[in-house]
């Protein structure tokens, strides 16, 4: 790396810490009430609303950096900006609009998998590799059992898919090209789900990787709400309980974010408007072995977690509702927004975006 080049690295590095310690250092009341809207600078980080041009509900998102960001939603619906957040180009793929798009992820700019959901053929993965001006299909499901829910990377090759219990199980489906070609794996190493148990794919956040093969899969519906973790990218798992209540198909845990193959973080609840979710956050500091309710939850449903890059603390949970930032690693959780936002991503430079219903999309602001 070139002297200039270095000088860079240190002055970014240095932005995103300052950053982070403006989150830790925001007081209570920060963005308290603003709805996602723009103002409230000077009291502390804030979500800004970029104008998307669109009506449909993402909860698909891949933040790339503070420029960058990919959105993937209903109607077949793919945004992509470069300027964070001030122009959005339309990157959906060609005859997709009766496809539901529920989870995307970006390894840059340009290469980008999305993931359609629903029972049967409705489920798809496609694949660009230049910014979404051609598509291909890489998958499609013809199993009228299996219904796909979230996917993820470890890197820019390996990643993993997950299915419904089909048949008493899980399915996982993997790829070692990028998204090219997948596979479904054996599921002699998975444990057997529950009556009723199933994903949320609500936020693209009910299978999550850290490292280069830990997993870790988020249930509900069943009697329990449960976490599903392996150690081998899908080949073999554990399961633990959470904290966060189920024992109705509407309950359990929606969304899981882990720092490192230790720290955990699991949100959800009652996705209906009329329940009340009482202990919707949960921590693990055992890469999922064991969770321990949050003192202080979050208030109310969340659907979507991301921790803060360069911090060892700092998390904001989203949710129809609002927005809540922790800064002790998930033990408590307060409210610092009120708008109404479906999934959450943050990128190495602190880019952190938001999106949700009725094309909404922000950019958290320092």
């Amino acid at each position: 790396m070139t002297s200039m080049g270095k000088t860079r690295r240190a002055v970014s590095v240095g932005l995103c810490a300052a950053a982070v310690a403006a989150v830790l250092a925001a007081p209570a009341q920060a963005a308290q009430g603003k709805g996602g809207h723009d103002g409230g600078r000077g009291e502390g980080p804030h979500w800004s609303l970029k104008e998307t041009g669109a009506e449909v509900r993402f909860r698909g998102l891949a933040a790339v950096s503070r420029k960058t960001a990919w959105v993937a939603g209903s109607k077949g619906t793919v945004l992509r900006t470069a300027d964070g957040g001030r122009t959005w180009r339309d990157v959906s793929p060609p005859g997709a609009r009766e496809l539901e798009f529920r989870d995307v992820e970006a390894f840059d700019g340009r290469r980008a998998v999305v993931l359609a959901i629903g029972e049967g053929e409705a489920s798809r993965v496609f694949r660009t590799e230049d910014g979404g001006a051609t598509w291909t299909e890489s998958f499609r499901n013809t199993d009228p059992k299996a219904f796909y829910d979230c996917i993820t990377f470890f890197d820019s090759r390996h990643g993993l898919a997950m299915s419904d219990p089909v048949d008493g199980k899980y399915r996982i489906l993997s790829t070692g090209d990028g998204g090219r070609t997948w596979k479904v794996l054996p599921n002699d190493g998975m444990p057997a789900a529950l009556p009723g148990e199933a994903g949320f794919a609500a936020s693209g956040q009910c299978l999550v990787s850290a490292g280069r093969k830990d997993v870790w899969l988020a249930t509900g519906g069943g009697s329990s709400a449960r976490v599903l973790h392996s150690a081998d990218r899908g080949l073999t798992w554990t399961v633990a309980e959470s904290t966060i209540p189920a024992g109705d198909p509407a309950r359990g845990v929606f969304a899981l974010a882990f720092r490192d193959r230790a720290h955990g973080i699991a949100v959800g609840g009652d996705y209906r408007g009329d329940q009340a979710s009482p202990n919707a956050g949960a921590v693990s500091a055992d890469g999922g072995r064991s969770w321990r309710p949050s003192t202080t939850p979050p208030p109310a449903y969340r659907s979507g977690v991301a921790w803060l890059p360069h911090s060892r603390s700092a998390a904001l949970a989203v949710g129809p509702t609002g927005t809540d930032l922790t800064v002790d690693g998930g033990r408590s959780w307060r409210t610092v927004d009120s708008g109404s936002y479906d999934t959450v991503d943050c990128a190495p430079d602190v880019g952190c975006w938001a999106s949700g219903e009725k094309g909404r999309v922000a950019r958290l602001e320092f």
